[in-house]
């Protein structure tokens, strides 16, 4: 892999860098204090609660060394923002901690500060502090993300019942096999797909306007960061239930169905790969109708991909036929 690129300018001294590069991204946020004091201030709204969540990347593990700067900023953000849209809460800022390396420049950094403007705009949040610092690598990067919801109505992990319908947003697959492509292991695809399938694996979507309408209606929610099969084991343990969910029913953009259609066994990947940052999440039968128009007021696709079941019958990936599909591996294994 290609170090961070090295040319264009050494770094100034860290208030410089704060100063000239990270002030600005705090520039719309009072609570900051335009980042020159040792810590934000904020207030949740009357009747309101804080969701707090907290990521870190690290070059080499969750992103490609030679990644462009703005993107590797997008999916810091990003994949902390699909954590905070997950629980039902709506983003208002986050806090920033860098791990500079010896290789990384100037024009680097200023690029990946514009990439996280671009998104604050995007998202409607700011900066409101952090802390930079050296390490002899890798080049890491984490992020704490704060948003809010009315008092009692986070989306947990834990709520589902038997019975109750398991739904996923988006597409799923498409970050695993953008990792694949980066790393010329996929066969011959052609170069719109190529570029779908990368982009989904450097600049995930965080689905911030679907989460908070899933209040009241979804028993469960966690967002895809793992692999689908491995996430919903994740609800399903906190919920004391099992589940079952059908192969041919998991969503898949046209580019994954195509890459899919020359190469069979790319579907353990699918379900294994991880990286969706979608929401994963049971809803009893009854609000069917109610699922379907939080999907269509927040302009998201939501797909039924199965059921939950009585705890002792484990999470279950079956064919069209009801046959368990063997998986060489559930999903992504921090450790």
């Amino acid at each position: 892999m290609a170090p961070v690129e090295k040319a264009k300018g050494a770094l100034p001294g860290e208030f410089t860098l704060i100063e000239e590069i990270f002030a600005p991204l705090a520039s719309d946020a009072p609570e900051a204090f335009a980042l020159k004091d040792d810590a934000a201030l904020y207030r949740a709204s009357e009747g309101y609660e804080t969701v707090l969540t907290v990521d870190a990347i690290v070059a080499g593990v969750h992103f490609l060394p030679d990644d462009p700067p703005e993107s590797v900023a997008r999916k810091l953000l990003r994949v902390n923002l699909s954590d905070i849209a997950a629980k039902g809460a709506t983003p208002k800022g986050y806090l920033l901690v860098t791990a500079w390396t010896d290789d990384t420049c100037f024009d680097w950094i200023k690029r990946f500060a514009a990439g996280l403007a671009e998104d604050q705009e995007r998202y409607g949040i700011s900066l409101w502090g952090g802390d930079t610092v050296r390490t002899s690598g890798p080049l890491t990067l984490s992020l704490t993300a704060i948003g809010e919801l009315p008092q009692g109505t986070m989306l947990l992990r834990g709520g589902a019942h038997p019975g109750d319908d398991i739904y996923v947003s988006g597409t799923l697959g498409d970050a695993a096999l953008g990792l694949e492509v980066l790393r010329t292991r996929l066969g011959e695809l052609s170069r719109e797909d190529a570029v779908h399938l990368v982009r989904r694996y450097r600049e995930p979507e965080p689905r911030c306007s679907l989460g908070p309408r899933l209040r009241g209606v979804a028993s469960a929610s966690l967002d895809v960061s793992d692999g689908v099969v491995a996430d919903l084991g994740h609800l399903c343990g906190q919920s004391g239930t099992g589940a079952r969910i059908e192969m041919d029913r998991l969503p898949l953009s046209d580019a994954a169905r195509r890459a899919v259609e020359g190469q069979p066994e790319l579907l353990q990947l699918i379900v294994g790969g991880g990286d969706d940052y979608e929401i994963l999440f049971a809803a009893p039968p009854e609000r069917a109708r109610q699922v379907a128009a939080a999907a269509a007021e927040a302009s998201v696709s939501v797909t039924r991909i199965g059921e939950v079941r009585e705890s002792g019958e484990g999470v279950r990936l079956v064919d069209r036929a009801g046959q368990p599909i063997p998986l060489k591996q559930l999903g992504y294994r921090h450790f």
